[in-house]
């Protein structure tokens, strides 16, 4: 935000001492957010932020690729749905968000800090290990010395900086009396340092400077893949409380004004205009339109919209202006009630219990105690203090768990690289092993079976006479159905009949008036026809010719049968839940061969079927892309959404689906397998080590650059064994 500094600010110290009148206070820029879930590219970073830089009033325009989202500093005047349109303008579809409910800060702080303290201890082991290659040459006492305590000075700044992250999370879980893998690692570092200073100080001929180093910089790059891999993932319940309409017109008996929703209450009357959301759950009393309930419930059509008819919080009014009175309002509307699940969701989720923290459990107590029994079996068989520290702290180094620390996320790393090649982001650390042990997949219908947009199925049925009559209404209308009708005629090089008076009738169609006759296109009880089972725009023509239907299918999303079929032969159950109504939900069903379907189901009854799914021992995979899904993503075992999904959904979702092909999803449960098999063949790899190098250890065989060479090769080993996924 730009800032401007008073006119006061330049004036003498005498001036100052004078009283002066307040001046006006220059008014505050405003910070308006825009989610922008279609940008995909750097030209679209540069449309968008040249578009709105362009546009009168806006100070500046910044687009974060990653989270799908603008920032723009504007004067007060400009408002967030004027920047809509002028997104609209250049091609991108945008959303208002509420600042007040994103995060403050969205930079990635950690993962950089660990960059950093990686980097640095990188650094440092390179310079004293070249130190160490002229000791185990065989360097004079002297020379050997010297060269010690220079890796000393080295090497103690560089632990304290960069091996803070495993101290910290170190005293965090003894202050709690609990073990974690960073315990170990935390002792043989400081175990390493404490004793090469004491040989140091002894004129010894061993120090373990190099190894501490070592040990340091492997962790710190298996803890930073692993932070890589959690990094994407932000909270849905955050992103569900951005989605809410932050500002409401209230009607009053002197007119309209705009308010803030937070102090909307029980009772009043609010306008929303076509094109706008619903900001509270209430009643309309006045006015005729349709409403977009798809990202709620999934229903694929518009629904009427009249006096008396209830409307909920985040539907889209299309049409015609309403007036609703609030009956639920901020907490109480059912988009906060979403939002509810989504977090309670969120935190049954996060009780899942990694293959790494299972191998942690086993792991620490077991190095303690062969360190342990190595410090005391020495003590007791030479009575020399030193000897027996120097074994202990060389059996803590060669166990360290530098190949346990690689193990999972070496794989996690090269198994996303190969999925991201096949079109799908994996977004949480734990996803490729939850994905492994799926065996149930739920697909949500519309948008995610489906293209979420009707296609015309009987084209060819109509006269060309009568097909332009429909085009020239069918232009006139923004309605779905209205505009499928549109692009099929124009598809075909349709000219538009010659129509005249042509309007809209919100919640109805579009009637104009063609060779001196009345036509209509719209619903049937409005042309007077009689509704059929199939989605249907109906046209009359009017001299008494029954009206014709214009019948639609949702069109099928590129790859779902093909992915439906694979997930069977892979022996999972596919299920199909979707808010949409009964007919179309059981057509669809029975296309894609799927037997258990639901219809009609709201956001909590989704989340319910994959709750009593999982207390029946399922692992459940749920695909889907709206707001009615987001309860049941985050529910699920592992979930996955399309890029074309909305922002909340895509947050709650586990892995992100890039392209249109629903085919991966399939491959993507057989690579999954695959990774966790090389995870549990590097856990048994770290395991034979430890086996063949403990003894060695144990029988003080272990010079600080065996132990150093033991505890890189088995970590590059690891690593080796994790690239065979690609």
């Amino acid at each position: 935000m730009t800032a401007h500094m008073p006119a006061s600010a330049a004036a003498c110290p005498g001036c100052l001492a004078t009283p002066m009148e307040p001046a006006a206070e220059t008014p505050k820029d405003a910070r308006i957010a825009l989610s922008l879930p279609t940008i995909h590219c750097q030209a679209c970073i540069s449309a968008v932020e040249n578009g709105l830089a362009a546009h009168p009033g806006v100070h500046s325009a910044r687009v974060n690729l990653t989270l799908k989202r603008v920032m723009v500093d504007a004067e007060p005047a400009l408002t967030a749905p004027d920047l809509v349109d002028v997104l609209a303008g250049l091609g991108y579809e945008a959303h208002e968000l509420d600042t007040g409910a994103l995060r403050a800060t969205e930079t990635d702080r950690t993962g950089r800090d660990l960059l950093m303290r990686l980097a640095v201890a990188g650094f440092a082991s390179m310079n004293v290990m070249l130190l160490s290659v002229s000791v185990w040459a065989g360097a004079g006492e002297a020379t050997r010395d010297l060269f010690h305590w220079i890796s000393a000075a080295i090497t103690i700044p560089t632990i304290a900086f960069s091996a803070r992250p495993f101290f910290r999370n170190a005293w965090a879980a003894l202050s709690v009396r609990r073990l974690n893998m960073d315990v170990p690692i935390t002792l043989a570092i400081l175990l390493a340092l404490v004793t090469s200073l004491w040989e140091t100080a002894l004129s010894g001929q061993h120090a373990y400077f190099d190894a501490a180093l070592t040990l340091t910089f492997f962790l710190l790059i298996g803890r930073y893949l692993d932070h890589r891999t959690r990094a994407v993932a932000r909270s849905a319940a955050e992103e569900l409380a951005a989605l809410e309409v932050p500002r409401a017109s209230l009607v009053t008996e002197t007119g309209e004004r705009d308010i803030p929703v937070a102090e909307l209450a029980v009772g009043d009357l609010i306008r929303v205009r076509p094109g706008g959301r619903m900001p509270v759950d209430g009643v309309i009393t006045e006015g005729r339109s349709e409403l977009d309930r798809s990202l709620l419930t999934g229903e694929t059509l518009p629904v009427f919209a009249e006096p008396g008819r209830a409307a909920s919080a985040g539907e889209v009014n299309l049409t015609g202006p309403l007036t609703i009175r609030a009956s639920a309002v901020g907490q109480d509307t059912s988009l906060h009630r979403m939002a509810d699940l989504v977090a309670i969701a969120e935190s049954g989720r996060s009780r899942y219990t990694s293959l790494a923290d299972q191998a942690a459990k086993l792991y620490a107590p077991g190095v303690h105690i062969l360190a342990a029994l190595a410090f005391v079996g020495w003590y007791v068989y030479s009575f020399d203090l030193r000897t027996a520290l120097n074994i202990a702290a060389a059996v803590l180094i060669i166990t360290c768990p530098c190949a346990l620390g690689l193990a999972v996320p070496a794989v996690t790393t090269a198994a996303s690289g190969r999925l991201f090649r096949r079109g799908l982001l994996i977004k949480h650390a734990t996803a490729l092993e939850r994905l492994a042990e799926v065996d149930t997949v739920v697909f949500d219908k519309t948008g995610t079976l489906t293209e979420g947009t009707p296609e015309l199925t009987n084209l060819h049925e109509f006269q060309p006479q009568t097909l332009a009559v429909a085009f020239a209404l069918a232009r006139g209308s923004s309605h779905p159905l209205s505009m499928s009708i549109a692009e099929a005629a124009q598809a075909i090089g349709t000219a538009p009949a010659q129509l005249q008076d042509i309007a809209e009738v919100p919640g109805y169609g579009t009637e104009a008036t063609w060779q001196g006759r009345r036509v209509r296109l719209g619903r049937a009880s409005w042309v007077g026809a009689e509704q059929g089972d199939q989605t249907a725009a109906y046209l009359s023509v009017g001299d008494g010719a029954a009206p014709q239907a214009f019948r639609f299918t949702d069109a099928l999303r590129v790859g779902a049968e093909q992915a439906v079929q694979k997930l069977q032969a892979q022996s999972k159950h596919v299920l199909l839940i979707s808010g949409d109504n009964t007919k179309p939900v059981e057509i669809l069903a029975t296309r894609l061969g799927i037997a258990d379907w639901q219809a009609e189901a709201l956001p909590e009854d989704k989340a319910a079927r994959i709750a009593e799914l999982t207390e029946q021992g399922r692992r459940v995979l749920m695909v889907g892309d709206g707001l009615n899904d987001t309860a049941a993503l985050t529910a699920a075992h592992v979930s996955i959404s399309p890029a074309s999904a909305l922002d909340a959904a895509r947050v709650a979702s586990d892995i992100v689906l890039l392209g249109r092909d629903l085919t991966p999803i399939a491959e993507s449960c057989v690579t999954a397998k695959r990774g966790t098999k090389r995870i549990r063949e590097n856990f048994q790899i770290a395991t034979f080590y430890n086996i063949m190098a403990v003894p060695l250890a144990a029988a003080g065989y272990a010079t600080p650059l065996i132990a150093a060479l033991a505890m890189s090769i088995s970590s590059i080993i690891v690593s080796l064994n994790a690239l065979r996924l690609k």
